[in-house]
């Protein structure tokens, strides 16, 4: 079968754009996986819906982080109803916290402008914290509630994502590692792999933190992305401490319908390295410990690390690569790749079907990092 559409990348990025394009009347899609379906990134992510509680200020990120949240219950909705799997979709809110003066400022300086900007956001007290959350530290002096941000199941989100593939049809190839792009008079026409090569008439790349790895033709691909491991410990609980997702300067707390609470995350630059460490371990507790301290008497269940993809300055790549045909790049979502999901392949679906140009392309298109035409070979 020669696809209309090969993804490269079974992540929540390339498994919603596979989804989003079948429903867009998609039939002939391919989707190549160097390893299983779902299993990194995307596995290794806690799952907030949070962009409220992460941003520092407005602008086109925040525009688009808070669109794709506002798409999750439907997203939610639809699956459970193509896949008859449950992504958990948690509505209960966010809780940040604050514990000192800087964190007060922070707090104070938030809720001014994006309560000027319309947005539901909550100051509290001390003692209703408290109220709400019996569990949370003595220490903690306010807080800001974000009504409507979330969380979700990353890896149930994963699994319903790659079960409504399955359903429809999309031709799915796990362990099948992307060597080079294969061009020719400067289009990108297939992918070869260590067995054969793939082609297609549209290429989407939506490779994460191995996106720099793929050939382009016969040279580098110009674009640099990076892998930044994120470590997260989980504790299990045999009765809810928390309800609220937690979140604070210094770190997070998610609490899971299944019992387990995880704590994350660490920041760290190590390459493709992805080992866990005591070092992570001994500080996600304290961590925790200072939000929640009766956790000091929890064991920690289990542990992982996953590498988040980091373009040069922190934002997603969206669009084409400038002088190149048939290429479509869907990465660097980093932090955001859960949240992000529903609306990059909505974004990356209309545009490949319908022709459809968004203002997000403009802003985050790869080329904002090289001169606007690349020089490729076959």
């Amino acid at each position: 079968m020669h696809p209309e559409v090969l993804i490269i990348g079974g992540g929540v990025i390339g498994l919603s754009i596979a989804r989003e394009l079948h429903k867009q009347g998609v039939r002939r899609i391919t989707l190549l996986e160097k390893k299983a379906c779902g299993q990194e990134a995307s596995w290794a992510a806690a799952g907030m819906l949070s962009p409220q509680v992460e941003a520092d200020e407005p602008g086109a990120f925040f525009d688009l982080c808070c669109t794709s949240r506002d798409f999750y219950p439907a997203f939610a909705d639809e699956l459970l109803e193509e896949t008859g799997i449950n992504v958990e979709l948690d509505r209960t809110g966010t809780l940040y916290l604050a514990f000192n003066d800087k964190d007060v400022s922070e707090i104070n300086r938030r809720f001014e402008w994006q309560e000027n900007t319309g947005l539901a956001i909550e100051v509290i007290s001390a003692n209703e914290i408290r109220h709400r959350e019996p569990s949370i530290s003595q220490d903690v002096r306010k807080a800001l509630f974000f009504q409507n941000d979330w969380q979700i199941e990353n890896r149930k989100l994963t699994s319903a994502l790659k079960r409504y593939a399955e359903i429809n049809g999309v031709d799915i190839r796990e362990n099948t590692q992307v060597e080079r792009l294969v061009v020719e008079n400067g289009r990108v026409v297939g992918a070869k792999t260590p067995e054969s090569t793939i082609t297609a008439d549209l290429i989407v790349a939506a490779t994460g933190a191995w996106t720099s790895l793929i050939k382009l033709g016969d040279v580098d691909m110009p674009l640099e992305v990076e892998p930044v491991r994120g470590q997260i410990i989980a504790f299990r609980s045999m009765h809810t401490l928390i309800t609220h997702v937690i979140c604070s300067s210094f770190g997070y707390l998610v609490p899971r319908l299944d019992g387990r609470l995880l704590a994350g995350s660490t920041t760290e630059n190590v390459n493709f390295d992805k080992s866990v460490t005591e070092t992570a371990s001994v500080s996600l507790r304290k961590m925790a410990c200072k939000l929640v301290p009766s956790i000091d008497d929890m064991e920690i269940a289990d542990q992982w690390a996953g590498l988040r993809p980091f373009a040069a300055d922190g934002l997603p790549v969206l669009g084409s690569v400038g002088g190149v045909e048939g290429l479509f790049i869907a990465t660097a979502h980093y932090r955001n790749g859960i949240l992000l999901a529903p609306l990059t392949a909505k974004l990356t679906a209309d545009k490949l079907v319908n022709g459809t140009d968004s203002h997000y392309f403009a802003r985050f298109r790869a080329d904002r990092f090289y001169p606007r035409s690349v020089g490729i070979g076959s």
